[in-house]
């Protein structure tokens, strides 16, 4: 391979280096500062619970996303991803994601009809979140389609 050639750096260089390293290491201390004192007080629980899956998403008031799970994205595999237990993990997993955030009330949105409902908002109440509302969004339908005619024999 050889020698590598070294080459003195003039002070200019130097000094100009050291700016630059200087300013990029006040950037990223004032990123995480604004980060830190991005504190939300309130957001927004939606849990959509199937027979097939649980997922939780945790929002602020606006509808920003600030973290969120699934029993499948968390390794559970197959009827296990819709157990009670899967989603008291699933809760437990967004909370860990968001704490730096600060957040203390939920008001929850749950939609579906799986086993993980009533668990998932347990485990948020059983981990500290104040809970103000639960709102059932699940879609129902009202009239249906439109049958079809009748057979004639």
């Amino acid at each position: 391979m050889g020698k590598k050639k070294i080459i003195a750096q003039s002070e200019q260089d130097v000094l100009k280096e050291e700016e630059a390293l200087t300013a990029a290491q006040k950037k990223a201390a004032a990123e995480s500062s604004k980060a830190k004192s991005k504190r939300i007080e309130k957001g927004r629980a939606y849990i959509q619970s199937s027979y097939n899956n649980t997922l939780l998403t945790i929002t602020d008031n606006n509808g920003d996303v600030l973290g969120w799970a699934s029993s499948g994205a968390l390794g559970f595999r197959g009827p296990k991803k819709a157990t009670p237990f899967a989603a008291s993990k699933v809760v437990e997993a967004v909370l860990e994601k968001i704490q730096k955030t600060g957040i203390k009330e939920l008001a929850v949105y749950v939609r579906g009809i799986g086993s993980g409902r009533e668990a998932a908002i347990r485990a948020l109440a059983s981990r500290g979140m104040e809970i103000t509302t639960i709102v059932d969004t699940t879609p129902i339908p009202h009239n249906g389609c439109r049958p079809r005619k009748a057979r004639r024999v």
